[in-house]
């Protein structure tokens, strides 16, 4: 199984890259499903036919599917949402803005995503290709396992078989009503889905996330951060497609010209940016590929000798080490991370790390539980924090 998840900046190509993929994969033997998590969902005007929220096949081995969220939100979380909303209208909120309350933080993205693993655990494909949404939606999308599974452990607490011991007594207090446990049941089941989804998506000898851009200023700087923002979520990121290059040939023509050099200047930042990643080029063709033999055409020259499902090897995003009898050091990369955008707060078990805007709540394992931050740094891409055993707590154990 080898799964590929496409993102990159609105307008540079991103959908039409992961079609010509997935069709040059199913080219070449790969049975293959080629899965939009686009709310714009041009997947099916790539390939120039019709796609449903069902995998429709395209061609020999290759099929496409437009992900329908809504169908997704009302077998997963709607039970949920009833109690919730019953439980705002008794504490004298309005309807209408109990029903708004109630809806699912990013719940078209995690459904999406709960569509990517149904479909990978079925075992119908050798290769799945992702579509995903513009950078910022993407990002969000990739957050959300690990941040909704938080929120749901905390709406609603573990001790289920205390708190059903003591629904009766507790409806009286509260006034309100407890959850039953068909609401619980529905909240651990979408709490494993999720964690399913995580493990899925972090692995890395299966899943790899690559990144298009167009060798252009402000969506290389884009493409720097992004870089970034994976790395903080556990992400891989195994290749980068520069997307609609001039030929790189002599020319009299000096509008030509001038973009043929403000590009080559834009892909030797793109080189420097991404350094041990393949940069794969794509010309700008003369016309829009659309269709799939135009499709294939464009992968294969894009690609060229290159293997497009194979994963690139890359560091581990995060790794604990034990340097000394009561010392861990935790080491998390963070490629083109500037220590000024940095923070980074212990609260309870978890580590609370932000950067430039994004944040991600670190589960720390038992051993640093019962640790302190003795101090951090950034240094070559990767944030290192140092953590020192506790006594007292370390005692206990």
């Amino acid at each position: 199984m080898r799964i590929l998840l496409f993102t990159g900046k609105g307008g540079v190509g991103k959908t039409t890259t992961a079609a010509a993929t997935a069709a040059l994969a199913a080219s070449r033997g790969s049975k293959t499903l080629v899965l939009s998590t686009d709310p714009a969902h041009s997947l099916a005007d790539a390939f120039g036919v019709e796609l449903g929220a069902e995998p429709t096949e395209v061609d020999t081995g290759l099929y496409g599917q437009q992900v329908d969220t809504q169908r997704a939100f009302e077998a997963s979380w709607r039970e949920v949402q009833h109690y919730m909303r019953d439980v705002l209208e008794q504490g004298g909120v309005d309807p209408l803005e109990a029903e708004e309350l109630t809806v699912l933080p990013g719940a078209e993205e995690v459904l999406a995503l709960l569509e990517l693993r149904q479909q990978v655990a079925g075992g119908r494909w050798d290769t799945v290709v992702v579509d995903c949404a513009p950078t910022g939606e993407t990002l969000r999308l990739l957050a959300l396992p690990e941040a909704l599974r938080w929120w749901m452990h905390r709406m609603f607490p573990a001790e289920r078989r205390v708190m059903r011991t003591l629904r009766p007594v507790l409806t009286h207090l509260a006034g309100l009503p407890f959850p039953p446990d068909s609401v619980f049941g529905a909240v651990e089941r979408l709490s494993n889905e999720l964690a399913e989804v995580r493990e899925l998506l972090i692995d890395p000898v299966t899943t790899s996330v690559r990144l298009v851009l167009t060798p252009e200023s402000v969506v290389v700087a884009e493409a720097r951060r992004t870089l970034t923002s994976l790395s903080l979520y556990g992400y891989r990121v195994d290749g980068v497609v520069a997307n609609r290059v001039f030929p790189d040939d002599a020319t009299d023509d000096p509008w030509r010209a001038g973009w043929v050099e403000a590009q080559r200047a834009q892909l030797s930042e793109v080189d420097a940016s991404f350094p041990g990643l393949p940069v794969w080029r794509s010309a700008y063709a003369a016309a829009e590929p659309v269709g799939l033999a135009a499709l294939i055409t464009l992968a294969t020259t894009t690609y060229g000798d290159d293997d497009p499902l194979v994963c690139v090897e890359t560091p581990d995003p995060l790794v604990v080490e034990r340097i000394s009898a009561d010392e861990f050091v935790m080491s998390l990369a963070l490629p083109h991370a500037d220590r000024r955008h940095i923070d980074l707060v212990r609260k309870g078990d978890d580590l609370v790390l932000t950067v430039g805007g994004h944040r991600r709540a670190l589960a720390l394992p038992s051993a640093l539980q019962r640790c302190v931050v003795d101090g951090a740094g950034l240094h070559d891409g990767r944030l290192r924090v140092r953590f020192r055993t506790d006594p007292n707590l370390w005692m206990k154990s």
